[in-house]
């Protein structure tokens, strides 16, 4: 025999054929020989230690298992396994796993040694082990291994259990750690700390209770603790003194309105400030109240004490409902008692019944705590509670003064006295904490005549001492004189059980006050007891006492568990001494509290089998009734526990021999009326105490047998078959599932398997299977598939399999075809799956047991099984496995669990099946189709391994092949793959092997099997993907050649893939090896391209999808998320067309901004289904969220959620739009209703517009640079519509939290290839500025700043950005010469906002600005800015004059330092003209806009004085000096004709009033209007600034004002319009490449240049300056005009130039045919000052004045203009046709998610730009007045108005989502 030994020290094996051991291994020894040991080596004897052991599975993968505890055991190899593994976790750094594993292994090994040793307890060992193989399960879990399927701590052989058992293991023990059962039990552990006060001097009592807030009463007894003057516990030894258990609390306890009520009594004088004297008497006197909500212990922390508030009543008259003051917080009838007192207390709730306390916290218990019970009995009554508590509350008395002056103070004394007159010693109790004393003394109200105490003491007595006893009060004044005496005046009692053995009642009592003498002695009790107590039982003619004011009323609670309250139940006890009042104790039984009958329960039993055996006939029905009663009432869980008690009756005290004749003929009397009866609520009562009914009779039957040596057995065996007769007539009957007698049979049934058990007591058990049998096929087959009285046939059917009778093979041949064609019946149609799988289960793990045993019976049962539902179980299994899960988690738990059920049964029942079974199976099916033989057994088995292969696949959180011991994973159990080997690859080569043999009849599986195969290859294994792969490449071959193409394949894997991705399957190597794998198939292929076309499309796809999961993994919502989202969105409708898929992520889109509050993004996704509908009555089917209801219905239901997000994103012009269309159906439809709450929304919108802020976003360019980007940020630039309040620095900061691992670049500049190609994450952000479409709207006077700001920053499809550079020469003292822009202008895929924060770039143009433009543009928009600023100081806009003043003041101050001189010097000399002879008109321009800006000033500045404050005068009038100053230095003694002609002045009105469409200059006179148009205009430039140029003050002056240089107010500004000269544009188109030069990294004086560029659009205002046009009469013909209709992306090219060299560029000027003569006049260039003129007013200012002055440097903040067009009038012909802009927006893609109307003749107006189509050649038109909007009838013909723009066509989608 060979042994097994262990080593135990390690070997190298360095000698002649040793054999090199490591510590630990099992060596199996061959040969033993001096001292050395052979095994395939020899090694020394000394270094093994021998085992027991036995082989298990010889050969190559043998195992050999040493005969010990398996515990033992399984520890031992996982810390083998462990070890190696554990040293991994530290060459991965995962620090935080390898520390806690370390500790794990630590304490099994300590464990282990425990177990080893053997010394422990049978208890102890158990807790040992479950500690154990917790902590084994622990490690697994965390190191990814096997978990290990156990019964009792030992590992399960999965060769000795079926595999169904298996799984249940698995799924019991997951169970049983994911959903742990609540606690129905629960209890307050108190532990008093002490009382912190500074004015404590006295001994205090406290007194915890719980208290229901919603009922005002108490649920518990008081809990009782003494306290020092110091304010800690008076008895520090005595910990049960200070910590008590609140037990026995329901779950409907620890609700919010209960609270711990604290009541602080003081020990004491009777004023608490009254100094000492002479008295010793003390005083019970009422301290302060604290209060707790349980519901706030659920939450604390229960390491941590509490420190509780300690309220006083502010009259002693309300202290008995102070706590209720506080938790009403009534504050003024209570305050603090002092600001620094409060008690500290230790408060925890704990869960679990007592005993399971007592096991976890026994140092609790040890210790010693007190147990302060509830009033009443628990939740749960357990049989043999012990319990005799009778509770009396003092509630109030009144008194009368007994001539005293003042009212008196009164106090109570409490004696219990027995029924000789004795005080019962220690049986008053104040509470629970501390012992019972003799007496009790009440707490003393100060003169009080009606006082009320709400004091509640506890009175312990023994029952057999309650006879006889009563309670007696006495009342004594307090004087509160030196002597301190305390008077008797009075005493009340009250007797606590009634001569006829009832007890004193619950309730209160109105007790009566017998007046006494001070010196009355009361020790002869008899002597008052046979005088009234109460007043209630006063005869009616004592009117002496009725008529006395004084009164005592107490409240009196018993709990008892011996003593009853109940007469009628004493008198059905006490039946014998009144047989009169039998029937009516009889019928009230049922009155009676359940509490009450379970405390008698022996004796009420007792009662009725006993009227039972002496008068049946006349109280047999009542007696049965009652009986049914009873039993019915140990039904409901309060009392269930009392059921043991029962059956603890039935077997050892009932006696009724002779019940079971009258217990059979009543209920065989029942059953035979249930068919005719009309009510069958009493008969479905009967059925249900069935149970124990029949438990009855077979006892009494018994009982009768071995009275009598068996007689009748006959007759009682023929009464029991006609009882079954009667049952299976009833059972017959074919009812709808509604019915009564339908509900009465799911009854019983649901209670007929308890009664096998009894039958089988006195029957065989093969008539008892015939009974079963006989009853459960007398049931109706044909019941209707929604009957729930079949659900109820199931659960009888398995409970009759989980029963004693169906164990046994004799009764299990009978029952079985039963249970075989009622489990066929519901799986062939899909009912009830759940229970079929557990019955199945059940029948199966049966067989297993017994394969050992009775084999050929097991062999017949197996081949009914086989013979009845092998087929349907499969078809049971493939529809289970194709059905999609459902959505709720709970669903889908279950869904999966009788997946893995059935499939564990599969397994099961083809481990059972034979040969021969195998045998007849096929010889059944030879005589089918043998197509569809082949299909459904491969589909068996691809689904088979599919489940098996899959590791994600899991069920319950416990992985299914867990069930399969083959089941094996590379690094997953090392044992079972070394035994088994990896079974996967083998499987994915059997299913290649099966697919290829089908040769043609592979069509049939085309594209039913994709699916599935699909499912198999994304299981992550190398080899079975490689095997796997290859069949869809011959899918696609096959389908080819039947259809020509593979449509069928593409849409079947894109389907499933995205459910499959979804669950987390796949992974970018899987993508990667699918697009290679069938790239190299379809090489040689005829359809090589288009399969190309199919693999690229599979794969992109699987690109988006993985990105979306990595993305939806991450915890909030970002912008990552969204623009997946997005990106997913548009290939399933762009590329797929898969108008459901897209569908369905709309909807996620839309749930994604709404979690992210981004309310207008959302309004528009969802615009995008809602543009998918159309106003019609087609019937849409349930879909998402929405129910089944018309395309109207749904339609109308979108439009109302987008407009309510548009009115929360505050973008309400949009929601205005739908407002309007869905104004128009209610109309249409005559819904007036509708119609009102339409326009009433409407109007509300408006309101809305004109009454509240919007706050003005910023713009972000972010670009996305490297490899480690996702595929739909990869090397693409975005824009990004900011938070609110978001700056560039925030936005920056939340990119880079979005993407933890991007590096921020530092410059503006594109990036180079190599930064492209990087394998890492750059991120280039920097603010841009949006460039308005609608600039007729925003150039139109007074339309409100409110109404021009939606236009300024929503659809906006352009961007810019400027970067300042110098080209060429720089010369140091001006710098102005060499400076110049670069402009790129950013256009994106779609409009902003829209269904995203950020979209795409399509197209970036980049223009040189040359530094003369620059000039004219600085100073266009300075003067702007004043117009616009004096214009609102006009109208009176403003609130103050400060902002005028500081603008006035930075372009006066920076004009006087030389800011316009340095123009002068830059562009006014000689050689720059000549030079650049092409910038004469130019430089004629800037020239006019320096005396234009001269003249706004000296106009501001009468304004200014105008309007200026006394305080700033001195200031004005340096500003008036300085002005004189500057016109000097430019050089102005008279302003030229042309601009003193210029009549135009500010109105003071409205804005509204100054509608003159020429902008003109100012003239503080008023006077004549000039038209004057610019031939050149600019784009919009971000503003920016030189160090340089910038000096301290006038920085100082540009902080102080920067805050009013906003768009707003630029757009408000009239348009100064020059015609008098053409200017010319010489920009220089650049390309894409990356420049250079210029670049951010300057000289440290140009450094904040860069951060300036890079400033958000509100401090860099958008100001563009749009002609308006001028009268009809005036305008230039088309051909003059050119293409100054039209938008231009570039400043200073018209578009039919665009194409030629920038060189010949020239703008057209929309010069009017007719001009005035003053314009030809051009003023003569003055010299530059520092040439002609004294130097002394430049030479003083080395710089020139900065950021905010007249912005004269072109690194200053400035805002530069776009050209806009005119309007047309309605006989103008379109724009040219070779304009570039028109192509431009023609051949963008339209937005998806337009908002469009169709053919509405009653609203002419054009939609905003993101909800139409880009504009075409006209701008958008202004939506129309309100009163323009009625105008003209409704027109129902569908014709439109000629002036309202066409919408888009849309392409109609026939859908019926």
């Amino acid at each position: 025999v060979p042994l097994w030994t262990h080593m135990l020290v390690s070997f190298r094996g360095t000698v002649q054929h040793g054999l090199p051991l490591e510590i630990g291994d099992t060596v199996q020894i061959l040969e033993k020989c001096e001292g050395e040991v052979y095994a395939s080596g020899i090694f020394p004897s000394c270094y093994i230690h021998l085992k027991n052991a036995h082989v298990k599975n010889k050969g190559q993968f043998e195992t050999v298992i040493p005969v010990e505890d398996s515990v033992i055991t399984e520890m031992t190899s996982t810390l083998r396994d462990w070890g190696a593994m554990w040293k991994q976790l530290y060459v991965k750094n995962e620090g935080d796993l390898f520390h806690r594993l370390w500790h794990v292994m630590n304490e099994i090994l300590d464990l282990r040694r425990q177990v080893l040793v053997g010394h422990l307890t049978h208890d102890r060992m158990r807790d040992v082990k479950q500690h154990i193989t917790a902590r084994l399960d622990w490690g697994n879990e965390q190191l990814g291994l096997d978990l290990v399927p156990r019964r009792e701590f030992s590992m399960v052989d999965p060769d000795e259990i079926s595999v169904t058992e298996l799984y249940k293991l698995m799924e019991h023990r997951h169970r049983k750690k994911e959903t742990a059962a609540p606690a129905s039990t629960h209890h307050l552990f108190v532990h008093v700390k002490s009382l912190m006060s500074a004015n404590l001097g006295e001994e205090l009592e406290v007194f915890f209770h719980i208290y229901d807030g919603r009922e005002n009463r108490p649920l518990s007894e008081r809990f009782f603790v003494r306290l020092n003057k110091s304010g800690l516990p008076k008895s520090p030894e005595k910990t049960e003194r200070q910590c008590t258990l609140f037990v026995d609390l329901g779950s409907s306890d620890l609700r919010k309105d209960v609270y711990i009520v604290v009541h602080f009594i003081r020990i004491g004088r009777m004023g608490a400030g009254e100094k000492k004297n002479l008295c010793s008497v003390q005083y019970r006197r009422p301290f302060g109240c604290a209060v707790v909500s349980i519901a706030d212990l659920l939450t604390a922390d229960s390491k941590d004490d509490h420190l509780l508030k300690v309220y006083a009543c502010n009259t002693e008259s309300e202290w008995h409902q102070i706590h209720e003051n506080i938790i009403k917080k009534a504050n003024s009838r209570y305050n603090l008692s002092g600001s620094n007192t409060g008690l500290a207390v230790a408060l925890q709730l704990l869960h679990g019944d007592i005993e399971q306390l007592r096991r976890e916290y026994m140092v609790l218990f040890t210790r010693g705590v007190s147990i302060t019970r509830k009033l009443g009995f628990s939740d749960i009554i357990m049989p043999g509670e012990m319990r005799n508590d009778l509770y009396i509350t003092l509630e109030k008395g009144e008194f009368e003064k007994g001539g005293k002056s003042v009212a008196r103070n009164v106090e109570i004394t409490v004696y219990v006295l027995d029924i000789d007159g004795q005080i019962l010693k220690s049986h008053v109790a104040a509470g629970s904490g501390e012992p019972g004393g003799d007496e009790y003394h009440s707490l003393v109200l100060y003169h009080n005549n009606s006082p009320r105490w709400a004091e509640q003491i506890k009175l312990p007595i023994p029952v057999d001492m309650f006879r006889g006893s009563h309670v007696r009060f006495e009342f004594r004044h307090c004087s509160t004189k030196d002597k301190g005496e305390k008077k008797l005046f009075g005493y009340s009692f009250v007797p606590l059980m009634q001569e006829d053995g009832r007890t004193l009642p619950d309730g209160t009592h109105e007790l009566i006050i017998h007046k006494c003498e001070e010196n009355t002695s009361l020790a002869d009790c008899s002597r008052y007891l046979k005088l009234p107590f109460t007043k209630a039982n006063l005869p009616s003619n004592n009117q002496t006492l009725k008529g006395t004011k004084e009164s005592f009323w107490i409240t009196s609670f018993l709990c008892s568990t011996k003593l009853t309250q109940n007469g009628d139940m004493l008198d059905l006890l006490k039946w014998r001494a009144h047989p009169e009042r039998i029937n009516d104790s009889l019928s009230k039984l049922k009155e009676i509290d359940g509490s009450e009958i379970v405390k008698f329960l022996q004796d009420t039993l007792d009662t009725l089998f006993g009227i039972l055996d002496e008068s049946s006939q006349r109280y047999g029905l009542k007696v049965f009734d009652s009986l049914v009663h009873i039993i019915n009432l140990l039904q409901d869980s309060k009392f269930q526990h009392f059921k043991p008690v029962m059956d603890t009756y039935i077997e050892s005290h009932f006696a009724g021999a002779l019940s079971y004749r009258d217990l059979i003929k009543v209920l065989k009397w029942y059953v035979d009326r249930i068919v005719d009866a009309e009510h069958q609520e009493h008969i479905q009562q009967v059925l249900k105490a069935s149970e124990y009914i029949f438990k009855y009779i077979i006892q009494s039957r018994r009982l009768f047998s071995l009275a009598t040596g068996g007689q009748n057995e006959e007759e009682f065996r023929v009464c029991i078959h006609e009882l079954f007769m009667s049952i299976r007539f009833f059972l017959s009957q074919e009812n709808k599932g509604t019915s009564p007698v339908a509900q009465t049979q799911a009854v019983f049934l649901r209670t007929f398997p308890a009664i096998y058990s009894e039958l089988l007591k006195i029957f065989t058990i093969r008539e008892v299977a015939g009974f079963v049998r006989e009853t459960l096929g007398s049931l109706p087959a044909a019941i209707h598939a929604d009957c729930p009285l079949e659900a109820v046939k199931l659960q009888c059917i398995a409970k009759t399999v989980e029963s004693q009778l169906y164990i046994n093979p004799e009764s299990r041949c009978i029952l079985l075809p039963v249970v075989l064609r009622v489990l066929q019946a519901h799986m062939q149609e899909q009912r009830d799956l759940v229970m079929c799988a557990r019955i199945l289960t059940s029948m199966l793990s049966l067989l297993k047991k017994e394969e050992n045993g009775t084999t050929p019976v097991v062999s017949e049962e197996v081949e009914l099984i086989v013979e009845s539902l092998l087929g349907v179980l499969l078809r049971t299994i493939l529809e289970i496995s194709n059905r999609p899960q459902p959505a709720g988690p709970a669903m889908r738990l279950q869904f999966q669990d009788v997946t893995g059920e059935f499939v564990a049964c599969l397994l099961a029942l083809l481990r059972q099946m034979s040969d021969r079974h195998y045998q007849q199976l096929l010889q059944a099916f030879s005589s089918k189709d043998d197509l569809r033989v082949r299909a459904t057994h491969f589909h068996l088995f691809v689904s088979l391994n599919k489940l098996i292969i899959s590791f994600d696949y899991k069920v319950g959180g416990a992985q299914l092949s867990i069930c399969f011991e083959f089941r094996a994973e590379k690094k997953k159990n090392p044992p079972l793959k070394h035994e088994y080997g990896d079974m996967r690859v083998m499987m994915g080569c059997e299913i290649f092997s099966m697919w290829q043999n089908l040769g043609e009849h592979k069509l049939n599986f085309i594209p039913a099997m994709i699916g599935p195969f699909l499912e198999v290859t994304l299981v992550p294994q190398p080899d079975l993907r490689n095997v796997m792969i290859p069949i869809f490449h011959d899918m696609m071959d096959w389908e080819q050649r039947r259809s020509g193409n593979f449509k069928q394949v593409e849409a079947k894997l894109i389907d499933k893939l995205d459910s499959l991705m979804s669950e987390g399957k796949g992974d970018e190597t899987y993508r990667e090896l699918f697009n290679s794998i069938l790239l190299k198939k379809i090489e040689r292929e005829t359809w090589r391209e288009s399969g190309i076309s199919l693999i690229a499309t599979v794969t992109r796809l699987m690109e988006r999808l993985l990105d979306y999961r990595d993305c939806m993994k991450l915890g909030e919502v970002d912008g990552k998320k969204i623009g997946c989202t997005v990106s997913l969105l548009n290939f399933y409708k762009t590329e797929l067309n898969k108008e459901e898929m897209y569908i369905r992520y709309i909807h996620k889109l839309y749930d994604l901004h709404l979690k992210a509050q981004n309310y207008t993004e959302a309004s528009y996704t969802l615009l995008l289904y809602d543009e998918l509908l159309e106003w019609s009555d087609r019937p849409l089917r349930e879909f998402l969220n929405y129910p089944m209801q018309s395309e109207w219905q749904r339609k109308e239901y979108l439009h109302l959620t987008i407009v309510q997000n548009f009115d929360r994103g505050k973008c309400w012009e949009n929601g205005i739009i739908l407002c309007r269309e869905l104004a128009d159906q209610y109309e249409s439809y005559y819904d007036y209703r509708n119609l009102s709450k339409m326009r009433m929304m409407e109007a509300s919108l408006y309101d809305k517009i004109m009454d509240q802020q919007r706050l003005e976003p910023e713009f972000f360019r972010v670009g996305f640079y490297g490899k480690k980007f996702p595929f739909f940020l990869r090397n693409k630039e975005f824009v990004c519509r900011g938070h609110d309040y978001e700056r560039l620095e925030a936005f920056q900061q939340r990119m880079l939290n979005e993407f933890p691992h991007a590096i921020a670049m530092q410059h503006v500049n594109q990036p180079d290839q190599t930064i492209y190609q990087a394998d890492a994450q750059y991120l280039q952000i920097y603010a841009v500025t949006p460039i308005p479409e609608s600039q007729d709207v925003l150039q139109r006077d007074g339309v409100p700043d409110n109404i021009k700001s939606f236009y300024k920053f929503n659809h906006i499809w352009r961007f810019r950005y400027d970067r300042p550079f110098h080209k060429g020469t720089k010369d140091k003292e001006n710098e102005f010469k060499s400076l110049w822009v670069e402009r790129t202008t950013l256009t994106l895929v779609q409009s902003l906002p829209g269904i995203s924060r950020w979209f795409e770039v399509e197209k970036r143009e980049l223009v040189e600005v040359s530094p003369l433009e620059n000039a004219i543009e600085v100073i266009e928009n300075k003067n702007l800015q004043l117009r616009t600023l004096i214009t609102q100081c006009q109208s009176r806009q403003m609130q103050n004059i400060n902002p005028l003043t500081m603008c006035l003041n930075g372009v006066i101050d920076a004009a006087v330092n030389g800011g316009l001189a340095r123009y002068q010097e830059a562009f006014f000399v000689k050689d720059y003209m000549m030079n650049h002879p092409e910038d004469g008109e130019k430089i004629g321009r800037l020239r006019e806009l320096m005396f234009e800006q001269a003249h706004i000033l000296e106009y501001g500045l009468a304004v200014h004085e105008k309007f200026v404050p006394q305080d700033m005068r001195p200031l004005h009038k340096k500003l008036v000096d300085q002005f004189h100053l500057m016109k000097s230095s430019l050089g102005i003694q008279e302003f030229p004709a042309y601009v003193r002609a210029s009549p135009v002045h500010f109105t003071n009105g409205s804005p509204r009033t100054c509608r003159n469409s020429v902008p003109s200059i100012i003239s503080p006179d008023g006077g004549r209007t000039v038209s004057r148009r610019s031939s050149l205009s600019y784009p919009a430039v971000n503003r920016y600034s030189s160090s340089s140029l910038s000096s301290q003050a006038s920085n100082e002056v540009s902080n102080i004002t920067g805050q009013s240089e906003s768009s707003d107010e630029v757009f408000n500004m009239q348009v100064l319009q020059f015609s008098s000269a053409h200017r010319h544009a010489s920009p220089h188109m650049l390309a894409d490449a990356p420049q250079t030069r210029g670049s951010p990294q300057m000289a440290e004086k140009h450094k904040h240049s860069r951060e300036n560029a890079c400033l958000s659009p509100r401090e860099r205002p958008v100001s563009a300056i749009f002609p308006n046009p001028l009268d009809p009469a005036q305008r230039a013909p088309t051909h003059q005009i050119g293409d100054t209709t039209l938008p231009r992306s570039d400043p200073n090219l018209s578009a039919p130039d665009k194409g030629s060299s920038a060189k010949n560029m020239r703008s057209q000027s929309p010069v009017p045919s007719s001009r005035s003569p003053q314009k030809t006049t051009v003023p003569p260039f003055t010299p530059s000052p520092t040439e002609c003129q004294s130097t002394s007013l430049v030479s003083n200012s080395p710089v020139l004045s900065g950021s905010y002055s007249s912005g004269i440097s072109s690194l200053s903040r400035c805002s530069v203009s776009e050209a806009s067009g005119t309007e047309l009038p309605a006989g103008d012909h379109p724009p040219h046709p070779g304009s570039d802009e028109p192509v431009r927006r023609e051949n963008k893609t339209p937005p998806p998610y337009s908002v469009y109307e169709r053919n509405n003749p009653r609203r002419p107006v054009p939609l905003p730009h993101s909800l139409s189509i880009p504009p075409q050649a006209d701008p958008p038109a202004l939506p129309p007045k309100p009163h323009q909007l009625r105008t003209g009838s409704m027109k129902l013909d569908g014709s439109a108005d000629p002036r309202v723009p066409r919408p888009r066509p849309l392409p109609r989608k026939v859908s019926q989502l």
